[in-house]
């Protein structure tokens, strides 16, 4: 019994101590996390080298072990590696990829291993066009390697003429995706990647071939254009918000080149871009108008919604502090730092006045919502109403001033741009100044009253600066101008018709003064809305004459050289629908350039 009962105890035992063991194994003494390296891949130039990081359970190892191919250190045909991760490519013929790993020295866990592969310039993956969700924009995508860069070339032949952007290469290098805008619809064009070497080198892909899709004609604009025989357009594109006036149909959201033809277009019609604008990263801001869901939408070239803000959505975050809003409208900014200015309207009752439509601002930041609100009911006065409290303020333009962080503010029913105290969201919106009749200004002997701001639209700002002492064009559609100091209103029987015009103001801040430096009078034409105008690259000045009173049905957008007698350079024509906006934008990719001749080129024209 003695006997029996020891081997009991003893089985016991080890059954206890195999048990403990077998805890402590899967608790405290696990095989360590295997590390993690970043990049987890590279594309490389031979000779290049690039920076390995390894970390286990989100900290740096402490003691790695680098390999190449499993061979510590590497060896010159594969590349080498140091004992702080910094790779070097072999510098002559290579294989196509080797592998970078590391292991923890103190346990010997092994990584998953990094993949890198060598871009031979004269001897690499060739890439590839496919097609978008437009079907005037093509897809090209070609891996280049750390540090180059990539830009497409393109046209009707293999001259090209047209270039995109330039592209940078990812980090460690990789795939480059650009998709390519301002082809013809129903054409094909040759396109050619070509690579910037961070070596100083230029590297072409081979040729590729893309066909766009056709564009039934009962969606093209009615567009016609004339230049007049040796006049030179300024370089760009122009994009058109166009508002439908019969067809359900038409394009409203399109880019033409300077003689007529589409060469991209967004496809919300019958809504409106009320406006449409591109951003500096390449993609094109709409104010998609008129339509239920009310919406602001940033999407790429290809139709690709990026961002997407429904006015129920603002309306809900403000809920508590606004009554319900009316609509998006007339025009957007987004800022430096990615935040927008929404411009809305709603409904208010006053007593005494009854119920009028204002206006309000929005800062609008995409991860937290509204964090600046600024609104025309609790800054302007209901007795300043020039046109009723009906429709009471109608602004059409809010643009930003990055010299002193505030916002310009165009009124047209109240006959002024207005300065507000924005600071960068910091301020307390307060009104700055008023400029227009009865505003803060003093215009020179024999240019008040006549000269004054009247339904305006689409100020911009000409010069470097943007407060101070500083330039100022805007689109002067002139309703109800005061002729003279004796309130005669322009129209009236016997008194002068009503005009549009196009002046550059030279503001000064600190005094309140204000000159007129230069206008283009149109007289007869009388734009009675929308509209605006731009100085151009070559000094000329283009503006958009939408609603002329005299051309009823048609809008038009004018090219001229700025004289005593303007001298027409082009013009074009858009029939049936409204010309909201009509302007020159250098091309479809920000700091690219397009000349009419490489459009010429592009096109075999």
């Amino acid at each position: 019994m003695k006997r029996v009962s020891a081997q009991i105890l003893l089985s016991s035992g080890l059954l206890v101590i195999t048990g403990l063991l077998s805890g402590c194994g899967s608790g405290n003494f696990s095989d360590p996390p295997a590390p993690v390296i970043t990049p987890f891949s590279a594309l490389l130039l031979p000779g290049q080298s690039l920076q390995f990081n390894a970390t286990a359970s989100g900290l740096p190892l402490a003691d790695p072990v680098w390999f190449v191919n499993q061979v510590a250190g590497g060896a010159a045909a594969t590349g080498t590696i140091t004992s702080s991760g910094l790779y070097t490519a072999p510098t002559g013929s290579a294989p196509a990829t080797v592998q970078v790993s590391v292991s923890d020295s103190a346990h010997g866990t092994p990584s998953t291993p990094a993949q890198v592969s060598f871009f031979q310039p004269n001897n690499f993956q060739p890439g590839t066009v496919s097609a978008s969700n437009n079907p005037q924009v093509a897809l090209y995508t070609l891996s280049v390697p750390q540090g180059a860069s990539l830009q497409v070339q393109f046209g009707t032949s293999t001259n090209y003429g047209l270039t995109t952007w330039e592209q940078k290469a990812p980090q460690a290098g990789g795939a480059v995706a650009i998709l390519v805008a301002g082809m013809r619809a129903g054409t094909t064009y040759h396109l050619q990647g070509v690579v910037q070497l961070p070596t100083g080198n230029t590297v072409f892909d081979a040729d590729r071939m893309f066909t766009t899709g056709a564009l039934p004609a009962n969606v093209l604009p009615n567009l016609t254009v004339q230049q007049p025989a040796g006049m030179n357009p300024a370089s760009g594109v122009e994009l058109l918000c166009l508002f439908e006036e019969a067809s359900q149909t038409q394009l409203t959201a399109v880019v033409t080149d300077l003689a007529g033809n589409v060469i991209w277009y967004y496809p919300i019609q019958p809504n409106e871009p009320f406006p449409m604008k591109l951003l500096p990263n390449g993609h094109m801001l709409v104010v998609n108008g008129n339509v239920n869901p009310n919406l602001v939408q940033e999407i790429d070239l290809a139709g690709n919604i990026i961002f997407q803000l429904p006015l129920a959505q603002v309306q809900q975050a403000l809920s508590a502090s606004f009554p319900p809003l009316n609509t998006f409208h007339h025009d957007i900014a987004k800022l430096p730092n990615g935040h927008l200015i929404l411009l809305v309207n709603y409904y208010q009752t006053e007593p005494g006045v009854g119920t009028a439509l204002g206006d309000a601002l929005i800062d609008w930041d995409p991860q937290k919502g509204p964090v600046w609100t600024w609104s025309t009911f609790d800054h302007l006065s209901l007795t300043h109403a020039p046109y009723g409290t009906a429709d009471w303020t109608h602004a059409n333009a809010v643009v930003y001033s990055p010299d002193d962080g505030s916002l310009l503010f165009s009124m047209r029913n109240q006959n002024w741009i207005i300065k507000i105290n924005y600071a960068d969201g910091t301020g307390d919106g307060g009104i700055l100044w008023h400029l227009g009749p009865d505003g803060d200004f003093t215009l020179p002997p024999g240019q008040a009253p006549i000269e004054w701001n009247y339904g305006q639209h689409y100020p911009v700002f000409l010069g470097p600066n943007t407060a101070g002492i500083f330039p100022l064009m805007f689109f002067n559609n002139g309703n109800g101008r005061l002729l003279d100091d004796n309130n005669d209103v322009c129209g009236e029987p016997g008194l002068t018709p009503c005009y549009s015009s196009v002046p550059i103001f030279q503001l000064d801040e600190s005094n309140r003064t204000a000159q007129v430096l230069q206008e283009i009078n149109l007289s007869p034409a009388f734009s009675t809305c929308c509209g605006d105008a731009n100085l151009l690259d070559n000094g000329n000045v283009e503006y958009d004459v939408a609603a002329d009173e005299s051309m009823p049905g048609v809008s038009y957008i004018q090219e001229v050289i700025p004289a005593q007698s303007p001298q027409l350079v082009w013009q074009m024509n858009i029939t049936g629908q409204l010309a909201y906006r009509g302007f020159r934008i250098p091309s479809l990719y920000p700091g690219v350039e397009w000349t009419q001749s490489a459009i010429k080129t592009a096109n075999g024209d």
